[in-house]
C-alpha cells in the first residue's frame, strides 16, 4: 500500500470510529482581515452589507511571529500535509507575505495562497515555490468583472489578464474560481474559454454564498432554470472542446440544491461533512475554526496552541454533532463542499 493510500485508509478508519487522526492534514490560515477589493458577494467587504465591518477589524494581521510559532506547532504534529493562505482579505497584502510563504515551503509543505492577484509582484511571486493559485477571478469581460468589483475599473481586468498570463507562462498551477450570482452568470460559457485562454489548470464555479445585505446580489429562479438547462451543458461542451478541466459536475449539484430556494446552495445531508477530521482554519484574531463557516469554533490560540486543541473536548463535540448531520447555520453554504465529496466517497466506499 502506499503512503497516500494508508493515509486515507487512516483517516477514513478514524471518521468511521469517530475518532480523528494525529492531526489536520491541511490546515487553512488568514493572515489578514484588510482587501483591496470589495467583491459584491464578500461577506466581510460588499458594499451590499446591512452592516460594514469597522475599520479596525479591517487593519487586523497575523503578526509574524504568531504565524511562525503556528508553524512550529504543526510542524510538530507531523501530520500536515497542505496550507492554505488566505485571508477575510487579501492575503498578497500583507507585508510579510512572501517571508510567510518561505517558511511554510521550508517545511516541504504544499501550499496554495487564495487570491485575487491584482496585487501581486510576478516576479516574486514565481520565484516563492507556491505549489498552487486559487485566484478569483469573477467574469471574463471587464464589464462583469467591475460589476462584481465595485470600484474597481477594466485597467484592473487588464492587470489581472497580465498576471495571469505571466504566471502560466512561468508554469505555475493557477486555478481560476467565478463565484456565480446575477452579474457573473450570464459568462459562464465564456469563463471556459477565459480559462483556456490564460493556461489556468482549471477553472471552478460555486454559487455565491450569501448573507446579511448580500442577498439582493443571487442569481433569480430564471437563472437557475438557464443555467442548469442552457449554460452548464453548453459550458461542459466547451470545456470537452478545449480541453479545459472543470468542476461543472459539482456546481450542476449546487443547482440541483438551490432548486427550490437559490441560497441554498449545497446539499449536506447527502453529502456529510469530514472535515473536523482533516481541516482546521485559524483566523486573524486567533480563533481555530472546525471548517470555514467562521461560526464554528472549536478553540483559540490564546488558550492553547492547535495541537492542545485537536483532540480536546469542544472539537469532538463538533465532530460528532456533524456526524449526526445536526447541521449549524450556514452549513447549507458549505464552502468545503467538494472536499466533503470526495471524502463521502471514500468512507461510504465497501
Amino acid at each position: 500500500m502506499t503512503d497516500e493510500k494508508a493515509w486515507r485508509a487512516a483517516v477514513v478508519a478514524g471518521i468511521r470510529a469517530g475518532k480523528p487522526p494525529a492531526g489536520p492534514a491541511e490546515v487553512h490560515v488568514d493572515i489578514t482581515n484588510g482587501c483591496n477589493a470589495a467583491c459584491v458577494t464578500c461577506w466581510d467587504h460588499s458594499p451590499l452589507l446591512r452592516e460594514a465591518r469597522p475599520a479596525a477589524w479591517k487593519r487586523q494581521r497575523l503578526p509574524l511571529a504568531t504565524f511562525q510559532a503556528l508553524v512550529d506547532d504543526l510542524a510538530g504534529l507531523g501530520s500536515v500535509r497542505a496550507v492554505v493562505l488566505s485571508g477575510m482579505g487579501e492575503p498578497l497584502t500583507h507585508p510579510d507575505v512572501y517571508e510567510m510563504i518561505a517558511r511554510i515551503k521550508a517545511q516541504g509543505w504544499h501550499l496554495t495562497l487564495m487570491t485575487n492577484l491584482v496585487a501581486a509582484d510576478a516576479d516574486r511571486l514565481q520565484r516563492s515555490g507556491v505549489d498552487q493559485l486559487l485566484v478569483g477571478v469573477h467574469g471574463a469581460t471587464p464589464a462583469t468583472y467591475t460589476a462584481f468589483h465595485p470600484g474597481w475599473t477594466e485597467q484592473h481586468f487588464f492587470t489581472l489578464c497580465k498576471l495571469l498570463r505571466a504566471m502560466s507562462a512561468a508554469g505555475t498551477r493557477v486555478r481560476h474560481v467565478h463565484v456565480i450570482n446575477a452579474d457573473t452568470a450570464p459568462e459562464l460559457v465564456a469563463m471556459v474559454r477565459f480559462g483556456q485562454l490564460f493556461g489556468a489548470d482549471r477553472v471552478n464555479f460555486k454559487l455565491a454564498s450569501l448573507a446579511d445585505g448580500t442577498e439582493g446580489c443571487a442569481i433569480s429562479p430564471a437563472q437557475r432554470d438557464l443555467l442548469r438547462q442552457e449554460l452548464v451543458p453548453r459550458a461542459r461542451a466547451m470545456a470537452d472542446a478545449l480541453r479545459v478541466r472543470t468542476n461543472l459536475d459539482l456546481f450542476a449539484a449546487q443547482l440541483q440544491a438551490a432548486a427550490e430556494d437559490v441560497l441554498h446552495t449545497t446539499p449536506m445531508d447527502a453529502v456529510g461533512c469530514y472535515m473536523g477530521h482533516v481541516y482546521t482554519r485559524i483566523s486573524v484574531e486567533g480563533q481555530v475554526l472546525f471548517c470555514c463557516n467562521t461560526q464554528v469554533q472549536v478553540g483559540h490560540l490564546d488558550q492553547g496552541p492547535v495541537s492542545a486543541h485537536w483532540s480536546g473536548p469542544t472539537w469532538q463535540a463538533a465532530r460528532e454533532r456533524a456526524a449526526r448531520q445536526e447541521w449549524w447555520p450556514g452549513c447549507e453554504r458549505c464552502g468545503k463542499f467538494e472536499q466533503n465529496v470526495k471524502w463521502s466517497k471514500r468512507v461510504r466506499s465497501p
